[in-house]
């Protein structure tokens, strides 16, 4: 049941954010939109740090392996994960008006939706792999810890959350519409976590690297899409700013609760 509650924490936090569509009538201010970015950004980058690369290292060190090989070999699989998806999912960022990944003919919302799923995947695998740890018994990895981490990730996806379903209302879109594709857009989270929680418990050895191919892909995301897009044109300030409360609230919840 903990797995259960673990895994849709994440989830429910895109599901509220997405709701935003049915109180906002007007879109989110660009000065309130680049701190939420930075905000998000902020906290994927302090759980890729304090929840997934640390317990990594403790981890190899706990199996008698040199502690920097699974972190970095883990770390670089990741981002060239991500790579690899950024390059072949189509999608289109909120902001840009180019189109990424391979040529289709998807709609500019469908494209949208993809932008931030894409940003999802590496969410559910890191909530996944740290309740993997979790549930495997491993001192380095604690229930409250996990559950840390996620809801880090649910407090940094209520922002995304709105920011998606948002311009969908602005595309033409009606809002349940908006607000069920924003919402969808999260559906990923707890199926890459439950994928790789499955994955992991069939090889157990595999943790240290698969906890840090998680950060490995969150971090892709972090410095290829959200810093960029919080730091484009005028307040720039503002992102960063965000980005330094997200990682700090997402350190003190990794600190207090792990």
């Amino acid at each position: 049941m903990n797995i259960i509650i673990g895994l849709l924490i994440p989830f429910i936090g895109t599901t509220l954010g997405a709701a935003m569509v049915f109180f906002l009538k007007e879109k989110i201010n660009k000065k309130i939109e680049k701190i939420l970015l930075g905000f998000a950004a902020g906290v994927m980058t302090s759980a890729s740090v304090w929840s997934l690369l640390i317990p990594s290292i403790d981890m190899a060190k706990a199996q008698n392996i040199i502690e920097w090989i699974p972190a970095t070999i883990g770390f670089i699989l990741g981002i060239i994960f991500l790579l690899i998806l950024d390059n072949i999912i189509p999608h289109l960022h909120i902001e840009s008006k180019e189109k990424e990944g391979i040529k289709t003919k998807l709609g500019k919302s469908t494209m949208m939706i993809l932008a931030v799923t894409l940003h999802n995947i590496p969410e559910g695998m890191a909530v996944g792999v740290a309740l993997a740890g979790a549930i495997s018994g491993n001192s380095t990895i604690t229930l409250a810890s996990a559950f840390a981490l996620s809801i880090g990730i649910a407090i940094q996806n209520f922002p995304e959350g709105a920011i998606i379903s948002m311009p969908l209302k602005e595309e033409g879109n009606k809002k349940t519409k908006s607000f069920l594709f924003g919402m969808l857009s999260g559906i990923v989270e707890p199926i890459g976590g439950l994928i790789t929680i499955y994955l992991t418990s069939l090889v157990v050895p595999i943790l240290p690297y698969i906890l840090s191919f998680a950060a490995g892909a969150m971090i892709y995301v972090v410095v290829e899409e959200l810093i960029p897009e919080s730091q484009v044109g005028k307040h720039s300030n503002l992102g960063t700013f965000g980005f330094s409360i997200g990682f700090i609230i997402m350190m003190i919840l990794d600190i207090a609760l792990g």
